[in-house]
């Protein structure tokens, strides 16, 4: 039996936004020759009797600029791709009808090791042929890409320096909404350029647009080319990846998004030490709560992680925690959305131990759990929650590979026949092994690409799948 389901276009929370959000290097090549747009800045009075303009004035940026100007690089992505025209072939013979040529991209990275370490945007540096790296001083390097993580959309490449300025990671737990931060990086191709903002909210989820969850949101200005640039405190620290902004045009308009800096530093260190990411569960499935939901539920707390169900022999099941309890905390850090609990576990690994603060009727408990790898996964751009499949059952379907669908979030899903209990066999004639599979998949889907799901259904037969 085969479906056809055309055009379905997915929503976590089924909500629409009214601003497109853009990775700052995939839309386009960056021009050389181009130049910039400069919007006169506007002067908002504070509470305080001041400006943020008069704030700006009495902080002194100058100690962070220097300490990061000469530790953010440019980045030059060339990639070279062939082309074979079979109508020139037919007239004048085989080989005359294919032509190589190449695409260039740039971006920012920072340098985070003397010896020539540079995180930047895993979009950045995407199918590139030549990485090409470009210092501050305009010393020239080519780059070896040691690993990348298309879900965390974060890339670790390698130069045969020594003795290089870097940028020390700090907390971005640690920072604050209203915090003063700096953008470096390089856009439409200007080098070495500064902007700064403040902190405009933290844990920001893109609501589909990305496969991040807890962004941290700044007014500094951040066009195309800052991709993979840093965004530090007053201190010089790094505090973020300058990764997105969002806009109706394509050019910064007000608000800019950064991948924390400790899921990057995490993200980072498990590719230089076991060549992939570690990814930890807790082992619970839900939802965020907010007014509705807790009215529904007929509970008073409208923040914190409602808990639906335990996954068995999962750290939270062996520490106690139970359907409809409420996480508040995690490591005393305040749980108060989905993207806060997702952003936590991204900062950790498996067999980590954290300490679980939930609400259970009315009264605060506190659990111990210990991590474990991660077997579930949330695809909110396919309305789907998915679990791994081990091999026992693997065996008992007489499959070799594939995906359980375990919860529906779009119903449209539902109205073609979806159900829970269906497997993904594959997307896009890649065989899927797990829940990782799917969502560097997803994560590396290019605009407008349709994807061809094939599905195993409860009857054993395959149905195929059209999502664009």
């Amino acid at each position: 039996m085969k479906k056809i389901a055309s055009s379905i276009l997915f929503s976590a929370l089924g909500g629409a936004i009214t601003l497109a959000v853009y990775l700052l290097f995939i839309d386009k090549p960056q021009v050389f020759n181009g130049g910039s747009n400069v919007a006169k800045a506007s002067i908002i009075t504070t509470g305080f009797g001041g400006s943020l303009a008069n704030a700006a004035e009495n902080t002194d940026f100058t100690v962070a600029a220097e300490k990061s100007l000469n530790s953010v690089v440019h980045v030059k992505n060339t990639k070279f791709q062939t082309y074979r025209d079979p109508f020139a072939e037919f007239f004048y013979g085989q080989g005359s009808g294919t032509k190589q040529y190449s695409q260039v991209g740039t971006g920012s990275g920072v340098i985070i090791s003397s010896d020539g370490y540079i995180i930047t945007n895993n979009h950045v540096i995407n199918e590139a042929t030549d990485i090409e790296i470009t210092l501050n001083n305009k010393k020239v390097y080519k780059g070896k890409l040691i690993g990348s993580d298309p879900t965390n959309d974060i890339a670790l490449i390698k130069i045969d320096a020594k003795d290089l300025p870097y940028i020390v990671f700090g907390d971005s737990n640690s920072i604050k909404v209203g915090e003063w931060v700096l953008a470096v990086g390089n856009p439409y191709n200007l080098t070495s350029t500064v902007t700064a903002g403040i902190v405009s909210a933290k844990g920001r989820d893109l609501d589909g647009n990305s496969n991040i969850d807890s962004f941290i949101q700044t007014d500094a200005a951040v066009n195309s080319g800052n991709s993979g640039g840093a965004l530090v405190n007053s201190k010089g620290e790094l505090v973020g990846i300058n990764t997105a902004i969002s806009s109706r045009t394509g050019s910064f308009i007000g608000y800019s998004f950064a991948i924390p800096s400790n899921i990057a530093k995490k993200v980072i260190e498990d590719l230089m030490e076991f060549g992939n990411v570690q990814r930890a569960n807790l082992g619970i499935m839900g939802g965020e709560l907010n007014s509705k939901i807790a009215e529904e539920l007929k509970i008073e707390n409208t923040e914190g992680f409602f808990v639906s169900d335990v996954t068995k022999k999962s750290g939270a099941e062996k520490s106690g925690i139970k359907p409809n309890d409420i996480i508040v905390k995690l490591n005393n850090e305040k749980i108060r959305t989905y993207a806060d609990l997702t952003g936590f576990l991204r900062t950790k690994r498996p067999n980590d131990e954290v300490s679980v603060t939930y609400l259970r009727d009315g009264k605060l408990k506190t659990a111990n759990v210990t991590l474990t790898k991660n077997e579930m996964s949330s695809v909110k751009e396919l309305g789907l929650e998915l679990k791994n499949i081990d091999l026992k059952e693997l065996k008992a379907l007489k499959i070799a590979n594939g995906v359980k669908i375990v919860a529906i979030t779009n119903s449209e899903l539902e109205h073609y026949g979806v159900r829970n209990g269906f497997i993904i066999i594959s997307i896009n004639d890649v065989n899927v092994n797990s829940v990782d599979d799917v969502d560097n998949m997803i994560a590396t889907k290019k605009e407008g690409e349709v994807l061809r799901i094939v599905i195993r259904n409860l009857k054993g037969e395959v149905e195929r799948y059209i999502f664009r």
